[in-house]
């Protein structure tokens, strides 16, 4: 015999069960080196696998980055799994890179950033793009990240965002001929099209005067 609606209507679906809560300390006990997590309200949250577009940007971008600072000392780059503890939220977030100024390096833990850095960049992916756009610029905008960089290499689009005085972050236009400046690492300043070229480091550390 066929079921009728009145014959399951009283059928109790039960909700998925929410995962206990995590302390941050809890959760920094429990987490490796091997595992791509976030904790955001006590929950952790699970790191979609990288993209080999996406890692190949990062380590691109870690080493210009990286080598400039080697000759223009200013202050540490890290990339991730290292961690972003932000107390607002609370959240402990893994930035793609983060740059930590000299003068604020008696924030830096062991395992993690206690607050935050002075430049984030976080390279966007289909799982990430609603994330970094959303909920972590909202999140760093008010933690005072002073500078934000969105890259996004399936559309090829790059941007820059700097906090204002006010706490607001604010568009910032490359200039035309396709040139970024830093308002947080000095005398630093990127091609754009690099990002999606990505060519020899040493040619581009020797545009930048560093080599």
């Amino acid at each position: 015999m066929a079921t009728s609606f009145s014959d399951t209507e009283h059928v109790q679906i039960e909700p998925t069960a929410r995962p206990t809560p995590r302390t941050w300390e809890e959760f920094l006990a429990e987490r490796d080196e091997d595992t791509h997590a976030e904790w955001v309200d006590g929950q952790v949250i699970l790191m979609s696998p990288a993209s080999s577009d996406h890692q190949l940007l990062k380590v691109f971008l870690v080493q210009v980055l990286g080598l400039y600072l080697e000759q223009h000392p200013q202050g540490l780059i890290l990339d991730a799994p290292f961690l972003m503890r932000l107390p607002a939220r609370p959240s402990g977030r893994e930035p793609d890179i983060l740059f930590i100024a000299q003068e604020r390096m008696s924030l830096l833990q062991p395992s993690f950033l206690d607050g935050a850095a002075d430049l984030v960049v976080e390279i966007i992916s289909p799982e990430s793009d609603e994330h970094d756009r959303g909920e972590k610029f909202i999140e760093y905008e008010a933690a005072g990240v002073r500078e934000y960089w969105l890259i996004d290499p399936l559309r090829e689009e790059a941007m820059f965002y700097r906090l204002t005085p006010q706490g607001r972050y604010r568009l910032v236009v490359p200039s035309p001929d396709g040139v970024y400046h830093s308002a947080v690492i000095a005398g630093l300043w990127l091609r754009i099209e690099w990002l999606w070229q990505r060519p020899p480091v040493l040619g581009i550390l020797k545009e930048l005067g560093v080599l």
